[in-house]
């Protein structure tokens, strides 16, 4: 029996009033990954048997370099978004939890970051 009233036994375990806004972006990226994807795969079939010049010449066009741009970007965001729902499901350990969540989002950064600037040095030839 304890002497701590309903309200009291609640307080501080709410919600973080974050919730939703994770579930927005991870919608919105997914939505984002629809048409990218559809790019990615036509352009991935298309340079299928291509030389390595021919790749690096259809990514020297501005909009497919853009687009290309966008799909790492986007797909990243996503990555990190996703990751982070299974370790906030699945590591109970709050120290584990903290550094795996700063591992996610270093990964993140290192994979969208090397990734953008090896097309930056495709893009400008």
């Amino acid at each position: 029996m304890s002497l701590e009233t309903p309200l009291h036994r609640v307080q501080g375990l709410g919600s973080a009033h974050s919730g939703v806004r994770h579930f927005w972006r991870e919608r919105v990226t997914a939505a984002a990954l629809i048409p990218l994807s559809v790019w990615f795969v036509a352009s991935a079939a298309l340079l299928g048997g291509k030389t390595e010049a021919e790749v690096a010449g259809y990514l020297q066009h501005p909009w497919n370099a853009l687009i290309m741009g966008l799909f790492v970007i986007v797909i990243c965001v996503h990555m990190m978004l996703g990751l982070q729902v299974v370790i906030d499901d699945y590591v109970h350990h709050p120290g584990q939890r903290i550094a795996l969540l700063l591992l996610n989002r270093a990964f993140t950064w290192v994979v969208g970051g090397l990734s953008l600037v090896a097309l930056a040095r495709l893009a400008v030839g």
